[in-house]
């Protein structure tokens, strides 16, 4: 019988982005010659939306796999976290876990705050359960959904991990992780094509 581990997987939110400040530039009149003005320059404010989730975001976590899987074989549960939430599915014969986070990005974000947001300090964070991590691969679709390919050490078993990075509305992003013992990569890709076909693994 296999043995399972359970995942705790905390993220941490990236904060607000800063404002951008446009210019402007006065005309002098062609008759007269310009006054000193202190003209105040247009100041652009990023709209902040709560980071506490809502029930769209509870509703969306928990059918965001649609009939992929079977519930009589997958045990679903669900937390409400701070900035999110979160869905875990255990296969317990298969020693095998999934789990998916709707993260909320309060003031919005765009890829240069998902690469600093999926670095090494969150990737250590998420793994900070097991002896040993080792990317292995990533990659991006032309959509913009992101991969990565991971294996880890836990108590003297091996995991092939797959970790996507799905953009999903302006204050939202998905993450996925797919952990399964080693030895049971068919398994593991078969899951894989269910839930993302256009970017299954990075080969």
């Amino acid at each position: 019988m296999k043995n399972t581990f359970f995942i705790v997987i905390t993220l941490l939110l990236s904060a607000c982005g800063a404002s951008s400040t446009p210019t402007s530039t006065p005309v002098p009149s062609s008759t007269h010659t310009p006054k000193a003005t202190n003209t105040p320059q247009a100041t652009l404010t990023p709209v902040c939306i709560s980071s506490a989730p809502t029930q769209k975001d509870i509703t969306r976590a928990e059918s965001y796999t649609g009939d992929a899987l079977d519930p009589a074989e997958w045990e679903q549960t669900s937390t409400v976290l701070e900035g999110g939430v979160a869905v875990t599915w255990q296969n317990i014969p298969e020693g095998a876990v999934i789990y998916l986070e709707v993260i909320i990005f309060p003031c919005s974000y765009e890829e240069p705050d998902l690469n600093k947001y999926f670095n090494t300090e969150n990737w250590n964070a998420i793994f900070q359960n097991y002896d040993s991590y080792e990317m292995l691969d990533e990659c991006k679709s032309n959509s913009g959904l992101r991969m990565y390919q991971f294996k880890a050490a836990s108590q003297g078993y091996d995991f092939s991990i797959r970790y996507w990075v799905q953009s999903d509305t302006d204050n939202r992003v998905i993450a996925t992780m797919l952990t399964f013992p080693v030895g049971s990569e068919s398994l593991l890709d078969e899951y894989s094509i269910r839930l993302f076909p256009k970017l299954p693994n990075c080969s």
